[in-house]
């Protein structure tokens, strides 16, 4: 495995950052300048670090772990699992802005999806907020170029394995708590690039791909996730891509995959003005996570009243001017 970057929240978004201004050089579509406004994000997210970790706004009061078990993990859940009831809960492995190896960089919007009643697990280690460890300054990229990464594709598998385990294993904190039906795979930036690449994985039920999509010209200085469009094919199961409309930098690149995808049902939803930067440091992850814990509802649970802010007449972000929202195959 790659090394760890001991870089923190702020590594995390300027790795995040990097990645794309520096990957999608080559592409034809218009962008934003590259890295604008990387200090104002870099001084949010510092300031963020320094929250308490919220325990979300749904049902389940959430809290995040590291887990001896599953290392270079950081696990996210429902505080007490007694409370869930008959209820089960759905797994999604997270890849993180930037490939980075900080788990706890979107703690905001993770701690909301597992609220919810899930059972998210994040690549990396808790590096930011509440639990991190003294940190270093994040050293900058040279320009044009971006930081090794934290994390592999690969480890949103060993997550995914990790849970069905603990599900299967009498004793565990998990056993027969878990959906083994009940898998999605998601991701940030670059990490939304892992879950492209790990989508082949016939246990994932659905994919949630935020502010990311693949470099139309492939040009990664990252081999792990320098993919090509073909690898769309591999896509077996229905996915929503969100993005921050035309000034997030990896707009043209996730509205061009939402074009090619046509084997399965799929959907693209732009939060207008945002831009790549997202809702991750808003209370509860804000706006991006109330839609993507509502898909995962409608996708994994067969939630009707969640499936409705995406289909039938009364279509929730169709009508919603704070976004756009574009759809193919999906069935009510």
């Amino acid at each position: 495995m790659t090394k760890p970057l001991r870089a923190g929240i702020a590594g995390a978004v300027v790795a995040a950052l990097a990645f794309t201004a520096a990957t999608s050089a080559a592409d034809p579509a218009p962008r934003t300048p590259a890295v604008a406004g990387t200090n104002a994000i870099e001084q949010a997210m510092a300031e963020a670090a320094k929250l308490p970790d919220p325990v979300g706004s749904g049902p389940y009061p959430a809290l995040k772990e590291e887990v001896a078990s599953l290392p270079f993990h950081v696990v996210y859940r429902p505080a007490d699992l007694a409370r869930l009831g008959t209820l089960k809960l759905g797994v999604v492995a997270w890849g993180n802005g930037g490939c980075s190896a900080d788990g706890a960089s979107s703690r905001f919007h993770l701690l909301e999806l597992a609220s919810h009643g899930y059972l998210v697990i994040a690549s990396g280690r808790i590096l930011s907020g509440p639990g991190a460890p003294p940190q270093q300054p994040a050293p900058k990229p040279a320009p044009g170029e971006v930081p090794p990464p934290g994390t592999l594709a690969s480890q949103l598998i060993v997550a995914i394995d990790w849970a069905l385990e603990e599900n299967a294993r009498p004793g565990s904190a998990y056993h027969d708590r878990i959906d083994a039906h009940a898998i999605a795979l998601s991701g940030w930036s670059c990490g939304g690039l892992q879950a492209i690449k790990m989508a082949a994985d016939p246990r994932v039920r659905t994919l949630v791909l935020q502010n990311t999509g693949i470099f139309i010209t492939p040009n990664s200085p990252m081999a792990d996730v320098n993919l090509h469009k073909q690898t769309l094919r591999r896509v077996h199961s229905p996915t929503l891509y969100i993005l921050g409309g035309p000034t997030d930098i990896a707009y043209a690149n996730g509205m061009d995959d939402y074009r090619r995808l046509d084997q399965v049902p799929v959907a693209v939803a732009n939060l207008l003005g945002v831009g790549h930067g997202g809702t991750y440091l808003a209370p509860n992850g804000g706006a991006v996570a109330q839609v993507a814990v509502s898909w995962l509802d409608w996708q994994l649970r067969g939630d009707k009243t969640a499936a409705a802010r995406f289909v039938g007449t009364g279509c929730g972000l169709c009508r919603d001017k704070a976004w756009t929202f574009e759809s193919r195959h999906l069935a009510p």
